[in-house]
């Protein structure tokens, strides 16, 4: 449920809103003092704040500096000031959206709404995309590793070129058999499946000794993985 901290000194508008938005699952929590409510919003997270501008004994345009100063929370501001003094004052100090008074509790709700999205949005990390170490060009029928071309037989080009295509799923050497077109004649050359994956390994493994990529499965195949 979105958590919601409203400074209202109106405490119908304030009963009102609070009812609202309840039905669109937004939990407010409403402080009639400003200075409670600066001193008991830190205390919970809180989403969301509302924030009139007149207010006893503390101007809102005050409680709103004070607010940003200590909180990375968005604010609106719920005002019936008429001055566009004060609404520029107020987005100047880094208040998020302001909402004039009268207005349709509606309103309120889709203006939550769109800068909450707006702010989960922006404070999502960023997915880094992982840059291939394999790439399999099928027009040019050349395999790179780290942009630089592998120099491979007819056979081990086909089997790589399943691995990668079929990469990260296990293949089974009846599924490798069925696939490559060049493994018999190399085996003709008295090689074997096992010989070929091991000079591919030599070709394409940082380390043979502590196999990366081509890994055997046993009882089962090989699976590729980069």
């Amino acid at each position: 449920m979105v958590q919601v901290a409203m400074i209202e000194d109106d405490t119908e508008l304030a009963e009102v809103l609070t009812q609202y938005l309840l039905t669109f699952n937004i939990q407010v929590t409403n402080y009639e003092d400003p200075f409670i409510g600066l001193s008991s919003i830190g205390l919970k997270k809180y989403d969301l704040i509302i924030l009139d501008l007149t207010l006893p004994g503390l101007d809102g345009l005050e409680v709103c500096q004070e607010l940003l100063k200590k909180h990375d929370i968005p604010i609106i501001i719920s005002s019936a000031r008429s001055d566009i003094t004060d609404k520029v004052t107020a987005l100047q100090l880094g208040a998020d959206d302001y909402l004039p008074k009268p207005y349709d509790p509606r309103e309120l709700e889709i203006r939550i709404k769109t800068i909450l999205r707006r702010v989960n949005k922006t404070s999502q990390p960023k997915q880094i995309k992982k840059e291939k170490i394999f790439l399999y060009n099928e027009e040019k029928k050349v395999i790179s590793k780290n942009n630089i071309a592998l120099k491979l037989t007819p056979a081990e080009f086909e089997i790589l070129a399943l691995f990668i295509q079929r990469e990260g799923f296990v293949i089974s050497r009846e599924d490798i058999f069925d696939n490559v077109h060049y493994l018999n004649s190399d085996m003709e050359n008295s090689s074997s499946l096992s010989v070929i994956i091991n000079r591919l390994r030599n070709k394409i493994e940082d380390n043979t000794k502590e196999i990366k990529y081509l890994q055997t499965i046993r009882g089962m195949g090989y699976k590729f993985v980069q």
